[in-house]
């Protein structure tokens, strides 16, 4: 193709994909980026504190300011920008990205449902990638061998996604009362510090209160604030060197690091707390690259926000060399006196933006928890209908507001919340080198020597970050663990309580040799319509049939079982999600239907699923059809499943038109029901508001195809039952733990899982099935 492609087109190609690169640059300023760049508001004022106290000399400043710019070199720089952001899972980033992309190279999962059909996928391994030609290993079979591991891997990816929400309470927190803290300079009157902490949470709840807004909305309003505050930042930054202290340019020899060390020893150690406070937000260019790309997030950083903080420490440095008394509010003293109101202004709008980028990954991450079934349903909304990936959670969003409102009031100190805010940035980091290395050794296939030179070089940087933030921990410390720990209990429990459940439907699920026993009419009525009934099982069929049966013996003409699951990739493209196959021989009229998301799927209310069902189900039964005829001979096989492409109409053998289209002689099917229950129906959609605008479309077979005679009948009997009408059958569950249980397992299921069950949304509710339609059947599972 290349070569016809002329160089006037390929010019012009390169001009539009520029132009998407910088446009993505720009927005991710306001989204990616807010966060890092507020950074110099508390840095020195945190690093500075406690012991190092005694040390306000100007070669500590030197050596301040050279591990300010070695720790942004080698971790944002080097580690997150040129090695980390290959990582991406399709586009994904974030920790649950790299452990998606760990289960689909080795068989670290432990969802229960996964299929092989799943690795067909087109999205299932990475463009350009190795595919599925992993290569074996002791160490690979050693960690799936072992499900105790497995489990612990899963646990660590969990602590990490509980810390990256912690940041979501931190971030807001310690941007906004930083910023507003310049309210209480001497020089521009001053505020009591109450008075702070009641405009820091006023800011607050304005900030969360947009979030329903969107990110793309966001996105362009607060990005021209981030560009103004780093063009402010560097420029004062430039200002401070030349007029205070030309010679800080000197302290970017790491020669500074080791005089600093010698010097301040043990307290110099204990200060790295304050320092790391200089790339928090740097896992926000991870978790939030779905938002944007790698290359547009590499551009803002490379070519706007490194230079720009590099230039503000260094400017921050040499004022502080010469005024080693104005520690505690050295941002704002460094900034020249007919500046102050100005700066003021935009770096509390800056902290209002560095929050937004740490909110947004948060939803990324419970997303995405959600959807590998680590996380209690709730609310998930698109906010953005040509960007997919953009979301907004409102109970995480409302959440994370009180979460915030009560640091902000309970620690009302900027270097308190900095120790918590440390603690919970630098261990996210520390998760990702190590799950990095995982990715380097079974995504990369690359040698171990090399993940383990990974490891040593970053992970002992981070470590010794992380020995100085643990110290703190009576001193703020203890906020994110205590957090972290609430949070990993929710989403464990919720996760072994979902994996018991499915785990009793599949050993009590029904065997064919019963279903086989019923004979063809199942000896039961079946009545008019189709029979949804929804289950997590994707083979067998779910112990809720068997006990519909026995309590109401008929059901419906054509009965569906529907199973809604996730797949550990971003995205399953539309015409690869639905799978359908068939249950027990063809006079039975019964068949399996599997719809796969991804786990940066938005599960939409899509008024169209009922008419793809049919679609799908007809395309099969034609498909089959000529399997068989090619054959000659036809076998039902019960785990054999096909993927339909709803997309594509041709070769299903019917035509879809709208309901008022009724042509004379052109519909085979006719309804069903009785004249009563149309107009049962009629009243109750009237009543119903919305239900009543919803587009009815009716299907006949085509009159211009040839079709088999059975296939004819088969796709008649399918669309007689549509036209009778669809019902969903869901479980309403109450899961119990057997008597024989220890203590903790009867109250992991008895009360913790009952509890989060019952505050959560109902599956009826996230599967958005139509309450006109739902019919529930009462399961107890003893699990």
């Amino acid at each position: 193709m290349d070569e016809e492609i002329g160089p006037a087109a390929r010019q012009d190609q390169w001009k539009s994909y520029c132009r998407t690169i910088s446009l993505l640059a720009f927005q991710s300023f306001g989204v990616v980026y807010g966060d890092l760049s507020t950074s110099p508001l508390y840095v020195f004022k945190s690093a500075l504190s406690g012991r190092l106290n005694n040390y306000r000399d100007e070669t500590t400043i030197f050596g301040l300011l050279s591990l300010i710019f070695w720790t942004l070199t080698l971790l944002p720089l080097l580690k997150y920008i040129i090695i980390v952001l290959s990582a991406d899972d399709n586009g994904e980033g974030g920790t649950f990205a790299l452990y998606s992309l760990l289960c689909r190279h080795a068989k670290f999962s432990l969802l229960p449902n996964q299929q092989s059909a799943d690795e067909e996928l087109s999205t299932y391994y990475q463009p350009g990638g190795v595919g599925g030609t992993a290569i074996s290993s002791p160490f690979k079979r050693f960690l799936e061998k072992h499900k105790k591991l497995r489990t612990c891997l899963l646990l660590f990816v969990l602590f990490g996604a509980c810390m990256v929400i912690g940041d979501g309470v931190f971030t807001p927190a310690i941007s906004v009362l930083s910023a507003i803290s310049g309210l209480k300079d001497p020089a521009s009157g001053g505020i009591p510090d109450g008075w702070v902490v009641f405009i820091a949470c006023v800011v607050l709840v304005g900030l969360f209160a947009l979030q329903h807004r969107g990110t793309h909305r966001v996105a362009f309003m607060f990005a021209p604030i981030v560009v103004v505050w780093l063009l402010s930042i560097g420029s004062i930054g430039i200002y401070n060197i030349i007029r205070w202290n030309p010679r800080i340019c000197l302290a970017l020899s790491p020669h500074f690091v080791v005089k600093f060390f010698k010097i301040t020893g043990k307290d110099g150690w204990l200060s790295l707390g304050g320092v790391l406070l200089a790339m928090t937000g740097t896992e926000a260019m991870f978790a939030d690259l779905g938002h944007f790309t790698a290359a547009s997030i590499r551009l803002a950083f490379v070519g706007a926000i490194y230079p720009c903080l590099v230039l503000q420490y260094m400017g921050q440095a040499a004022y502080l060399s010469r005024h080693t008394s104005h520690v505690e509010d050295s941002f704002y003293q460094s900034v020249p006196r007919p500046l102050f109101w100005p700066v003021f202004v935009i770096a509390t709008l800056a902290a209002v933006v560095g929050s937004q980028s740490i909110i947004s990954a948060t939803f990324s991450i419970v997303k995405q928890c959600l959807s590998l079934g680590c996380f209690p349903r709730v609310k998930v909304v698109h906010t953005s209908r040509w960007i997919r990936g953009q979301i907004y959670i409102p109970e995480i969003n409302w959440i994370l507001m009180v979460l915030c409102l009560a640091v902000t009031l309970g620690f009302r100190d900027t270097t308190v919340i900095g120790n918590a805010y440390g603690l919970a940035c630098i261990t996210v980091m520390f998760v990702t080198t190590w799950l990095m290395a995982l990715v380097i050794i079974f995504v990369w296939q690359k040698n171990i020597l090399l993940a383990l030179l990974f490891v040593v070089v970053f992970g002992s940087i981070e470590g010794v970050y992380l020995s100085a933030s643990v110290i703190k921990v009576p001193q703020g410390g203890w906020a994110p663990i205590a957090l972290a720990f609430v949070f990993m209990l929710v989403m464990y429990v919720w996760h072994y309580g979902t994996r018991r459940k499915y785990l009793f439907d599949l050993q009590n699920k029904v065997s064919m040799k019963w279903i086989l026993t019923l004979g063809p009419s199942l000896g039961i009525v079946r009545v008019p319509g189709i029979g949804l009934i929804y289950t997590e099982l994707v083979t067998g069929v779910p112990s809720i049939f068997s006990h519909f049966v026995t309590n109401l013996p008929a059901f419906h003409q054509v009965l569906v079982f529907v199973c809604v699951k996730s797949v550990p990739v971003p995205y399953v493209p539309a015409d690869e999600r639905y799978l359908i196959g068939r249950i027990g021989p063809r006079e039975y009229r019964m068949y399996r239907c599997i719809v796969r998301y991804g786990y940066k799927d938005v599960q939409k209310d899509d008024e169209n699923f009922e008419n793809h069902l049919v679609m799908s189900i007809a395309k099969f039964i034609q498909m089959e059809a000529e399997e068989a005829t090619s054959s000659g001979s036809y076998e039902s096989s019960e785990g054999r499943m096909a993927v339909i492409h709803t997309q594509d109409t041709t070769g299903t053998g019917l035509v879809m038109r709208n309901s008022n289209e009724e042509a004379a002689g052109t519909s085979l099917t006719r309804s069903s029901r009785s004249e009563t229950l149309r107009s049962l129906q009629s009243i109750y959609e009237q009543e119903s508001g919305g239900l009543s605008r919803r587009r009815r479309v009716r299907f006949d077979i085509a009159e211009e195809e040839r079709i088999d005679p059975q296939v004819r009948d088969e796709l008649a009997d399918l669309l007689d039952a549509k036209e009778a009408g669809v019902t969903y059958i869901i479980g309403h569950s109450y899961v119990k733990a057997r008597k024989n249980s220890n203590f903790l397992k009867t109250f992991a299921i008895d009360y913790a899982y009952s509890f989060l069950r019952k505050n959560c949304r109902g599956p009826a509710v996230a599967l958005h099935i139509p309450h006109i339609s739902l019919v529930e059947v009462g399961m107890i599972y003893y699990v």
